[in-house]
């Protein structure tokens, strides 16, 4: 739910908006006549006549509920009631009036700043108040809090100029934002567009404060347009803004990337090709270094197994030869 003070300077037109809207109908009242939006208005102004000083006498307020969001005429009621207590707008004349004619049901509520007594009812940051207010009602009563802009939901062509110059301020920050690094190139693509940024400083120093967009001959400030693109936080996005771009070109290339990865795995690949034929040949050398000291050991144990014949010099009957010839030499 949203709260938004509307500014009126009278009651007579107000009254008539409220009440003559098609499909509009008066919730809850105190104070005034509701069949005759003419006899409403009178009797504001007559009660407005206890204290003439007071020009802003008619406060004029609207509580929107998300689009979809259907709550019944008595819940309607009690956040009415209790929206004009938190303001202190009590002891006087309202007015409460249900509208239909748009995608979002909504509340315009209509109070004399004059209260019962003649006395005037301080409006003091009553903008702002009032917004704290329905925050604090839509969790009391569970209701869909609106935490942004939905462009889908605004019916734009049925806007003011004010506010329909506010959203195309909006709608073109939010389009050209992404594309910016920088203050000064977003100052330039909104100028294209014909909105023009002026800046708040520090008292005499050229430090920015705070940063408003004109358009035309209306000018905005940046909490009127979107909390999101107050001075600290289009810095704030611009800034994350550039490290995402320093990073994204810290980042070797894909098809580096993707070649790197070849070269390690065609290094892997060679390297266990090496050590798959190494391991094969030692093995292989293994095999061939058994099989042959086998043979040998097997040789030597069975010597009837040669195949070629044993020297002369070494068979027995030359060791026979041997000791007859050294005998005789004895007895010469």
């Amino acid at each position: 739910m949203i709260s938004k003070p509307v500014p009126a300077n009278s009651f007579y037109h107000t009254c008539r908006y409220i009440a003559q809207k098609q499909g509009a109908e008066v919730l809850l009242s105190e104070g005034v006549r509701t069949h005759d939006f003419k006899l409403m208005a009178a009797d504001f102004e007559m009660q407005k006549r206890l204290r003439p000083a007071k020009k802003m006498a008619c406060f004029h307020s609207i509580l929107s509920f998300y689009p979809g969001e259907k709550p019944s005429d008595a819940t309607m009621r009690e956040i009415a009631n209790k929206y004009l207590q938190e303001l202190g707008i009590v002891n006087t004349q309202y007015a409460v009036s249900k509208h239909t004619d748009k995608a979002h049901l909504h509340m315009h509520i209509v109070a004399n700043m004059v209260n019962n007594d003649g006395k005037a009812i301080t409006d003091s940051w009553i903008g702002l108040r009032g917004k704290k207010i329905a925050q604090k009602l839509t969790l009391e009563y569970n209701l869909i809090q609106a935490l942004e802009k939905n462009l889908k939901l605004t019916n734009l062509e049925s806007l003011s100029q004010l506010e329909a110059n506010k959203y195309k301020i909006y709608i073109t920050i939010a389009e050209n934002l992404p594309q910016c690094r920088t203050m000064e190139e977003l100052e330039k693509r909104l100028l294209k567009h014909g909105i023009a940024m002026q800046y708040k400083y520090k008292g005499q120093t050229q430090e920015r404060q705070g940063v408003s967009f004109k358009i035309g001959n209306l000018c905005f400030k940046e909490s009127q347009v979107d909390r999101n693109f107050s001075y600290a936080g289009l810095t704030k996005t611009l800034e994350l803004q550039q490290k995402q771009i320093l990073i994204q070109q810290k980042k070797p290339d894909k098809i580096t990337v993707v070649n790197l990865k070849n070269e390690k795995k065609s290094s892997v690949i060679s390297k266990d090709h090496l050590e798959k034929n190494t391991g094969e040949n030692n093995r292989r050398l293994h095999d061939e270094l058994t099989k042959n000291l086998t043979k040998t050991i097997d040789n030597l144990l069975n010597p009837d197994n040669q195949s070629d014949p044993m020297p002369y010099e070494l068979t027995q009957k030359e060791e026979l030869r041997k000791k007859r010839k050294r005998s005789q030499r004895h007895n010469l």
